[in-house]
């Protein structure tokens, strides 16, 4: 196939990429500069220029891109360009899509299970309601932005992806040093549930609904098995063969963090893969000790 990415450079771009060449496909690289030769497609995410007939004859979109949401403390100009990256960009993207003689008949969109806020232990799946906060907001924004390509006859997915665990990047890499030194601990009162999902899986997900032509829309890309903080903490140390007993209260997060604190390491999401299992589709790593054991090599 020949497939389009953007956000190539990024956590999950890097080891898709990767693979999706691994395995013989024709893959170009959406980038914000000017092209380096024939595999890279440039384009302006913020005005949409890029020449169309880079994008002609494409069989996949798999758009990635968008600002680090925790790269920065909050404030209104950083939650301005957390939203602008992604519903703008993808906007425009699905508008060029939209525009061509002969348009992919693909376009995988990265989203965020931040769509549905903060739900306490409600169970989560594809069809329930979203949550009403800054990134429930972004989150649908970014998946309306999409609606050109999809009104063009375009499959659309959007992948509504939990915490993605890599010793890498995001989330699980910040946490490393402080636990490995044993002042890792749970935050806040550890109860709010946390939904995430191997790297390995995630690429795995976005092969599996590029091949499954029958999959369209909200597709929740987490792990069958969401933990609370809590248990997350102790497996965490566990794996690690380290104490957990260092807690930072929701206070001291809040101080540290700003508004999000709430957003990221405090809200509650109990998100089920629910179109997922219903096709099928197999986890490598669906238990939270194996998928860390496999991540850190313990």
């Amino acid at each position: 196939m020949k497939i389009l990415v953007s956000g190539s450079t990024g956590l999950v771009g890097r080891p898709l990429v990767r693979n999706l060449v691994k395995d013989g496909h024709d893959v170009r690289l959406l980038v914000r500069r000017d092209s380096a030769g024939p595999g890279e497609v440039a384009w302006n995410p913020t005005t949409g220029s890029v020449r169309g007939e880079d994008l002609e004859g494409l069989d996949a979109v798999i758009h990635l891109a968008g600002e680090g949401i925790a790269n920065k403390r909050w404030n209104e100009e950083q939650k301005k360009k957390t939203r602008d990256s992604r519903v703008i960009g993808t906007r425009h993207l699905s508008e060029a899509l939209a525009s061509l003689e002969n348009p992919p008949s693909t376009l995988i969109c990265a989203s965020a299970i931040g769509f549905y806020g903060s739900r306490d232990i409600e169970p989560l799946t594809e069809l329930s309601s979203p949550g009403n906060d800054f990134l429930a907001q972004t989150c649908q924004d970014w998946e309306i932005a999409a609606d050109p390509a999809r009104e063009k006859g375009i499959r659309v997915v959007h992948l509504r992806f939990g915490v993605l665990l890599s010793p890498e990047g995001g989330a699980l890499a910040k946490m490393l040093l402080p636990f490995k030194m044993g002042v890792g601990g749970i935050l806040g009162n550890g109860e709010q549930y946390m939904s995430w999902l191997a790297l390995d899986d995630a690429v795995r997900v976005i092969r599996f609904c590029v091949d499954q032509k029958e999959i369209h829309g909200a597709v929740n890309s987490v792990s069958p098995q969401s933990v609370t903080n809590l248990e997350f903490t102790k497996t965490l140390g566990k794996v690690l063969g380290r104490p957990t007993i260092f807690p930072m209260p929701a206070f001291a997060a809040r101080l540290a963090f700003g508004e999000m604190a709430d957003a990221l390491l405090l809200s509650s999401a109990k998100v089920l893969p629910s179109k997922l299992e219903g096709t099928f589709f197999e986890f490598a790593y669906p238990d939270l000790e194996g998928a860390l054991k496999h991540l850190l090599n313990r």
